[in-house]
């Protein structure tokens, strides 16, 4: 198990290394972004341009670039959107909306969802199943952008019951900025609930066929405390790693929801950077989404083996 942690993880440091310099050449072969003529920040950014080799081979420049983010951690200074300021710096305080939306997402999803899938599996093959199995599929189906332009318009607008756009500020865990985030919330969560509904669903249905919930259920056991007791416990070998890539998942397509909802996130900062052209920034955000990605693989593959110890990843027979 720890050998196959180890080869992972550093399959995972050889793509991100692959990746970053392939997303650096890229963006260096582009023409640099257009300064500000007569900006105090100007020549501060074209000081830092030439310390970072922008005359020199591409393969140069990503050296310095490497050197640069691991001893001092400088991934550089805007060029359009925060004009002379460490993108790092912008990075650590844009990232705490986004988690605390995705968090907040998450948690909403996770009872919702798993309680409806019980639901469907109790009541195999009749209309409640019918009927939850086919809102899955819609709501699975619909991108969350759908969503969000439904919930503005029905719920902010014509009933007046949300707002428009997130509460500004930092106080992430106060009541009107929960209220404020409900809409993003909202539009986040119905894939992810549709998603754990139908996995439960599907475990459930085969778990509660198997000839130890048969026996539960001889013993005298209720079907209700059978599910809860015996079919659940197995379906989350299944159900919990799914946790991390739904996690994922909803921060990957939170872009165009943090746009719509103006949360004060690195997803919006993201569509912001390519619209600005501002690449320093682009490159850092591209290389975070892209570690994070490539880490929750690992973490639902290792989660397996603790969720059900008899499941030993890597081993050899």
């Amino acid at each position: 198990m720890v050998k196959y942690i180890m080869s992972r993880v550093l399959l995972m440091l050889l793509t991100l290394f692959i990746i970053t310099g392939m997303c650096f050449i890229l963006v260096r072969m582009l023409p640099p972004a257009e300064l500000p003529p007569g900006d105090i920040h100007t020549q501060v950014i074209e000081a830092r341009r030439e310390a970072q080799g922008y005359n020199k081979p591409y393969l140069v420049q990503f050296g310095i670039f490497l050197k640069n983010v691991f001893t001092r951690w400088d991934w550089g200074v805007s060029d359009k959107l925060y004009v002379g300021q460490e993108v790092a710096g912008i990075f650590a305080d844009k990232l705490p909306a986004t988690m605390i939306v995705n968090f907040y997402s998450i948690i909403v999803s996770i009872p919702i969802g798993i309680l409806l899938g019980v639901i469907a599996a109790s009541y195999k093959n009749t209309y409640i199943d019918h009927l939850l199995s086919t809102a899955t599929m819609v709501c699975i189906s619909v991108p969350s952008f759908v969503y969000a332009f439904i919930i503005q318009y029905f719920l902010s607008y014509r009933l007046g019951w949300l707002p428009f756009l997130v509460k500004s500020g930092t106080d992430y865990f106060s009541f009107d900025m929960f209220i404020s985030m409900l809409p993003v919330i909202l539009s986040l969560s119905l894939g992810v609930i549709a998603s754990f509904t139908r996995t439960t669903r599907a475990e459930l249905c085969e778990v509660l066929t198997s000839d130890y919930m048969l026996l539960a259920r001889t013993k005298g056991l209720t079907k209700a405390q059978a599910t809860v007791r015996h079919g659940l416990k197995n379906c989350m070998v299944v159900v919990l790693p799914s946790i991390f890539g739904n996690f994922i998942g909803i921060m990957s397509g939170s872009f165009i929801i943090e746009k719509i909802f103006a949360v004060p996130g690195v997803g919006s900062l993201y569509i912001n950077s390519i619209n600005a052209r501002d690449y320093p920034m682009f490159i850092m955000l591209t290389v975070f989404y892209t570690a994070i990605g490539l880490a929750a693989s690992i973490v639902v593959d290792i989660s397996y083996g603790f969720v059900d110890p008899r499941i030993r990843i890597g081993s050899k027979k």
